[in-house]
């Protein structure tokens, strides 16, 4: 009785264990690669599998991660594993020196993402996945910024990310493998190469503080310019009103003076319509009046008269006299 019990014992175990071997478990965005008596079987996603055990069985897929050291150094761990991450992953590449098109040689230090969208592909079409990916990507890399001089690579950080992107797309579409993107870290120039640059940023610093400067004078001294102008033209503009007004002013007075002398002849021509002559006594009117002007004054003065004047004032004394009579 014994025997049989422990032979029923072992009998369980095995069962146990055969049939544990049997199940597989896969994680949310895992995939398993089964294969039977070593030939390519199915693909397991996320869930709950059985498999025959012993006749099917997971293949692995090696894998690089990178780990960093107690002092601080970064190495590459190779490890082998059935389970296949189908998550976006990124891979830092290591600072790699690169030669462009002038011949200048640069360090660019790169990081890729990428993602498995087909296990099948990933494990038989390729044998170590990130390795080639990286050797592609120094590669291309190359070939990219050799094509470019120095100040184009440093300006076209963009276009080198979407066309190296682009690149390894294509040429991992067979490993099963996405590229999602390629973003370039760090573009260090030869330490002689930066101290020039910087001496050119500061020169062309200093021109363009120089040129804003001159343009500031140069603003500056238009608008005073433009001031004065203005304000010459304002002046003149009312000096030339107030000579108008000025002028205005004259010529109405003038005016006045004009209407009321007409009026004043008016009246002593009416007066003198029937006692005289009013264009003589008028005439000899205006001889006094120049008269008195000439002879006014501190100097003596010797005026002659001419004859006609004479009779003139004669008629103009025979006038007064008619109106004394009166």
């Amino acid at each position: 009785m014994s025997g049989l019990f422990f032979f029923a014992i072992v009998c369980v175990f095995a069962v146990i264990i055969y049939i544990s071997k049997g199940i597989i478990i896969v994680q949310q965005q895992e995939a398993v690669i089964i294969q039977r008596l070593g030939q390519y079987t199915k693909t397991l996603m996320a869930g709950f599998h059985i498999i025959v055990p012993f006749i099917d069985a997971p293949r692995e897929m090696l894998k690089m991660t990178k780990q960093r050291t107690l002092d601080g150094r970064i190495y590459t761990a190779v490890t082998y594993s059935p389970r296949i991450d189908l998550r976006e992953t990124v891979y830092d590449f290591p600072r790699q020196n690169v030669i462009t098109k002038d011949n200048v040689t640069i360090s660019i230090n790169a990081l890729l993402y990428f993602q498995i969208i087909d296990a099948r592909k990933a494990v038989y079409s390729i044998e170590n996945l990130p390795e080639a990916i990286e050797k592609l990507t120094q590669t291309n890399l190359r070939n990219l910024v050799g094509q470019l001089a120095l100040d184009e690579t440093l300006v076209s950080r963009d276009l080198i990310n979407d066309k190296l992107r682009e690149i390894l797309d294509k040429a991992t579409d067979k490993w099963g493998v996405k590229i999602n993107r390629v973003e370039l870290q760090d573009i260090v120039p030869p330490a002689s190469i930066q101290s020039a640059m910087e001496k050119e940023k500061k020169a062309e610093q200093d021109r363009r503080a120089t040129i804003l400067e001159a343009e500031g004078i140069k603003k500056s001294a238009i608008l005073q310019a433009e001031g004065e102008k203005m304000a010459a033209i304002n002046k003149a503009e009312g000096e030339k009103q107030a000579e108008i007004l000025r002028a205005e002013g004259i010529a109405q007075a003038r005016i006045i003076e004009a209407d009321a002398e007409r009026e004043a002849i008016h009246r002593i021509i009416d007066a003198l319509a029937d006692k005289g002559k009013p264009d003589q006594y008028l005439i000899a009117m205006k001889y006094l009046e120049t008269l008195n002007a000439i002879t006014s004054g501190e100097n003596n003065k010797v005026v002659y008269m001419p004859y006609e004047a004479t009779g003139i004032l004669s008629s103009v004394d025979g006038i007064k006299q008619m109106f004394d009579k009166q």
